[in-house]
């Protein structure tokens, strides 16, 4: 009896997910689908990208930037935030030997800027502190602020793309979820599931419509500069560990904003290990449960139910039980084929999220046991998860 009362419980929360969480799983925002017509002024805007110590992927990142086909004014600061590795003269190798924009009328040095970052300002995280000195450096001169990480490379037309979504449909944010680096075997395991869990929790068809949750992917995030000021400046979510939803939360509070999939700006950081993975998610993983014990206790918990208890009762139940359990795990295992296909992964592995969701739940502990040794969001090595906490 017991066993079919669990069973009952998991099916019922899979056919809530799947058929009344905003179909986060069907992967249907997609930055080229139902784009508006471009704009007949282009807007000026200013490229904003925080950096520390990011030697192995800075050429091809700021390359992709220099070399956008944007028809408006349009330049790039990187704030080198105390780098120890050369990234700055990286960058600036790279702006001197890319080739001019085509039709730009400038230099590809003239388009971007090198800014030396400033000691980091007490309750700021690093990247937003470097984030900040860029925006203040770009002044009132652009009328959007495109926030791009140093391990973003972007298609040509990126920013013509961006600006014609923010200007026709009228956002005062766009932000794409960049397509992460899929070739190890770690990274075809687990990433694609770090995307579905994001959508998960932040779906985003209810981010894009008018009220519901705010949410963005900081990767790569289109904002409009009015808005974001009318909104306090990016000082307002200086200390939040999470910093891209806290600023599409921000944001959403100013006007509508839109968050879509994209295979056109890629993630270049690899991430060849099964722990290099495990680091990434277990950054920030107890920030989300707001640092609380009982959130932490409740999430492992939730994740028992609803993704192991259907594979072990199909495996080793009996009766009415197994069979539910086996059709809970056979709507998990579809709900997760969208993604798979959009990372080109094989479906089998949809047979496989509960073992991944395990992978997950253990990084969740690893992180709260970060932070209760003071050592909570780890990251170029600074402990920053004390700032939010």
């Amino acid at each position: 009896m017991i066993a079919l009362v669990i069973a009952a419980l998991a099916l019922a929360v899979w056919l809530v997910l799947v058929f009344a969480r905003d179909g986060f799983w069907l992967t249907r925002e997609r930055d080229t689908r139902d784009l508006p017509p471009e704009p007949t002024h282009w807007p000026a805007v200013t490229a904003i990208v925080p950096a520390r110590d990011e030697a192995e992927v800075i050429a091809r990142s700021i390359g992709s930037l220099i070399a956008q086909d944007y028809p408006g004014a349009f330049r790039v600061i990187l704030v080198d935030d105390n780098s120890s590795d050369g990234t700055a003269a990286i960058a600036r190798t790279v702006a001197l030997t890319s080739p001019s924009p085509e039709g730009q009328g400038i230099s590809s040095l003239s388009r971007l800027t090198i800014l030396s970052g400033q000691p980091l300002a007490p309750g700021w995280t690093g990247k937003l502190w470097a984030v900040s000195q860029g925006i203040a450096a770009a002044g009132d001169a652009p009328d959007y602020l495109w926030l791009t990480d140093a391990d973003i490379a972007h298609a040509p037309d990126t920013l013509r793309t961006l600006v014609a979504r923010a200007m026709g449909d009228d956002r005062v944010l766009v932000s794409l979820m960049a397509k992460l680096r899929c070739e190890s075997l770690a990274e075809r395991a687990l990433i694609p599931a770090f995307v579905w869990f994001f959508q998960l929790l932040y779906p985003f068809g209810a981010v894009n419509r008018p009220g519901g949750v705010g949410a963005a992917a900081g990767g790569c995030m289109l904002a409009e500069r009015a808005a974001l000021e009318r909104a306090g400046g990016i000082g307002a979510v200086r200390n939040a560990l999470i910093d891209d939803c806290a600023f599409g939360a921000l944001m959403k509070r100013q006007g509508r904003v839109w968050l879509g999939l994209t295979d056109r700006s890629v993630s270049i950081r690899v991430y060849d290990t099964g722990e290099s993975v495990a680091a990434m998610i277990s950054r920030s993983a107890y920030a989300q449960l707001g640092y609380s014990p009982v959130a932490l206790i409740g999430t492992l918990a939730g994740l028992g139910l609803v993704y192991l208890a259907a594979p072990l009762l199909a495996l080793f139940g009996h009766g009415y039980a197994q069979i539910i359990a086996a059709c809970c795990w056979g709507l998990m295992t579809i709900a997760f084929q969208p993604m798979l296909r959009f990372y080109r992964r094989s479906p089998l592995w949809g047979v496989a999220l509960p073992g991944i969701a395990l992978f997950y739940a253990g990084c969740t502990v690893a992180s709260a046991w970060a932070h209760w040794r003071g050592r909570g969001g780890m990251w170029k090595g600074r402990t920053q998860a004390a700032i939010e906490a």
